[in-house]
């Protein structure tokens, strides 16, 4: 019987630790790799297959993936992403749209898709990503699976294609919570935690849509300073959507930037002042679930306005962010969020592996 990979792969490949051990901690494990990550002797596509003939197959792999593999996982193929990846839709013109495994009528979530899917499809234990404004989380949540968005600079971004410096983040799609906190870089010992916030706290903190326009305006600015170059000297068809948001980046200019770096950080300190030191804050991961397939993009508006609103805390804070699967609503993915301050990975990631498997067990279908 053929193996159905629901379109989630770019290139099937395999790669594998240089010394195999059975010491090692993700011994066994495969994983799979977005088309962002530079691997040796890969072209990496980003998305695009006019951007894949105009560059050259990296001559070195990104550390984030040469990371997992000296912990002894195999790596079986380079997974398919959102052009440029700017949608968090999961839906890509040229290659195709990688099939939902909860909702084959629904759209995977982008622009980390077809990792996404490689894990809800239970064809990798656990899939690379990236995160710049929701790229892990929103198909995470779509597909019904753990995502990791780790601290802004946590990981390397070394050897990733990027897209907008301020915000990319290099995170994990998971199945089940089988890694530990070996993911990252640096891990805090902290044993006790406590759900709760600061009500008097001192410092305001930036209204949710006020962080959505300063995210989405500094991502269009970087987005553009980062591949102006190459989007007029090549001047690619991209797919609709895609099309409108890279020209709009195109004509971004540096108005406000000072503002929406201030606004940055001014929502770390507040948050972070609120949260203090062993401070969860829970948050739906999306408003909805996820949209039916060929929706017209006109329609999407509203729906992306308020994902953003929610996606941009983590985002424009930097802080490390985890969406938990909660079971499924009406026969689709729901889910939650935590997120901890700036440099707390392993501590949420410890309240994470604490909850999981009691939601695995109370884990309802509505």
């Amino acid at each position: 019987m053929a193996v159905q990979y629901y379109g989630a792969f770019m290139e099937k490949f395999l790669l594998q630790p240089s010394s195999p051990s059975d010491e090692l901690p993700l011994n066994g494990l495969t994983f799979a790799v977005k088309d962002i990550f530079d691997m040796d002797g890969h072209v990496t596509g980003f998305g695009n297959p006019e951007w894949l003939r105009t560059h050259r197959p990296a001559n070195q792999t990104a550390p984030a993936v040469l990371t997992i593999l000296r912990g002894g996982a195999s790596c079986i193929g380079r997974t398919i992403m959102d052009e440029m990846a700017y949608s968090i839709n999961g839906e890509n013109f040229h290659y195709g749209t990688p099939q939902n495994p909860y909702a084959l009528d629904r759209v995977p979530g982008g622009s980390s898709s077809g990792s996404a899917v490689a894990v809800g499809a239970k064809l990798v234990d656990f899939s690379l990503g990236t995160d710049t404004g929701g790229s892990i989380r929103v198909p995470a949540s779509y597909c019904g699976i753990l995502g990791f968005r780790p601290s802004h600079g946590a990981v390397s971004t070394s050897g990733v294609v990027p897209m907008a410096q301020s915000f990319d983040t290099v995170g994990h799609l998971i199945k089940q919570v089988v890694l530990g906190t070996y993911l990252v870089d640096k891990v805090p010992s902290l044993k006790h935690f406590m759900i709760e916030g600061n009500a008097g706290h001192e410092h305001s903190i930036p209204s949710l849509a006020a962080l959505a326009r300063s995210m989405q305006l500094l991502q269009r600015y970087e987005f553009k300073i980062n591949h102006e170059e190459w989007v007029r000297t090549y001047n690619p068809h991209l797919g609709p959507g895609i099309s409108e948001r890279v020209s709009e980046a195109m004509r971004a200019t540096n108005e406000n930037i000072d503002l929406c770096h201030n606004i940055k950080m001014e929502l770390r300190e507040a948050l972070a002042a609120l949260l203090e030191e062993f401070g969860v804050l829970a948050i739906p991961t999306v408003p909805g679930p996820p949209p039916k397939l060929n929706t017209d993009i006109s329609k999407l508006h509203d729906f992306r306005a308020k994902a953003f609103s929610l996606l941009s805390i983590a985002g424009v804070s930097g802080f490390c962010q985890v969406s938990i699967p909660l079971g499924l609503y009406n026969g689709l993915p729901v889910s939650i969020s935590l997120l901890a301050k700036h440099g707390s990975d392993g501590f949420l990631l410890n309240v994470v592996h604490s909850l999981y498997n009691t939601l695995e067990e109370v884990k309802p279908s509505f």
